[in-house]
């Protein structure tokens, strides 16, 4: 029973120890990013590889989520009547909550995981060693780079999943299932406004982006430099940043769409 207490007790420090490393590690990036405007171009080639190279996966995710919505929608509103609702219900699904969500939920899957592989690699080939043997900063040179490319990505392709689930939505409602168009498109100007609902996804997407980038470059960058803990470390990183974006996500719809 004792060993038991004493393992329990070790597992909490050691987290509380890597909680503290890891925000002492997120100020030193951020001490490195005024450096970046002399070197946009390293953002630039990150935001190709955690964007460009995601855009697949958010395209056809979003367009399949879309028509699921405007699926399950009309399925449930046809018995009372309201299918000219839909457009309204697919844009603020998507616009409020599934949307930054999953994005941010496939965003830690693509991207986050080959982020936390390649600094991991880097790491274990002794590469951010020589860097600073060097005397260059790997923190302002590799991870602060990968960090901001990440910060500006989520938002971007958030909204690139928002407008081909609308677009995914309509295909189902409208071309499909035979909802009127002008009351498909019509509902969804005259329900989604822009402060309260778009502009609260974009701010729950740019969250997410920070919370998710600095998780999987911190998780590259403490990882122990073999390739069992290169594997560890990209697990954590997908589990620890789904679990972040569900609980961040709780936090923030409270925030934004309740009287609590």
């Amino acid at each position: 029973m004792l060993e038991h207490f004493q393992r329990l007790g070790n597992t909490v420090f050691d987290s509380l120890e890597k909680i503290g490393r890891g925000h002492i590690f997120f100020a030193q990036v951020l001490a490195g990013v005024p450096s970046l405007f002399w070197r946009p171009y390293l953002v630039i080639v990150q935001l190709y590889a955690v964007g460009v190279l995601s855009l697949t996966i958010i395209i056809v995710s979003g367009l399949f989520v879309g028509m699921v919505l405007g699926l399950q929608g009309y399925n449930t509103l046809i018995d009372f009547g309201a299918t000219e609702a839909l457009g309204a219900v697919v844009s603020l699904s998507l616009v409020r909550e599934l949307g930054p969500v999953l994005t941010s939920l496939l965003f830690a899957g693509r991207a986050g995981s080959a982020l936390t592989a390649e600094i991991g690699l880097m790491k274990a080939t002794e590469q951010l060693a020589g860097m600073e043997m060097m005397a260059v900063n790997p923190l302002k040179r590799i991870i602060a780079p990968r960090l901001i490319a990440g910060v500006i990505a989520m938002p971007l392709l958030a909204a690139i999943f928002s407008a081909v689930g609308i677009l995914g939505g309509y295909l189902v409602v409208v071309e499909l299932l035979g909802v009127d168009a002008g009351s498909y498109w019509s509902q969804m100007q005259d329900k989604t406004d822009f402060i309260e609902d778009v502009s609260n996804g974009i701010i729950k997407s740019i969250v997410f982006g920070i919370v998710v980038t600095w998780i999987a470059v911190f998780e590259g960058y403490d990882c122990i430099p073999t390739s069992e803990g290169v594997s560890r470390a990209t697990t954590r990183t997908v589990v620890h940043s789904s679990l972040a974006t569900l609980g961040l996500d709780f936090i923030l719809t409270t925030i934004m769409f309740s009287d609590l």
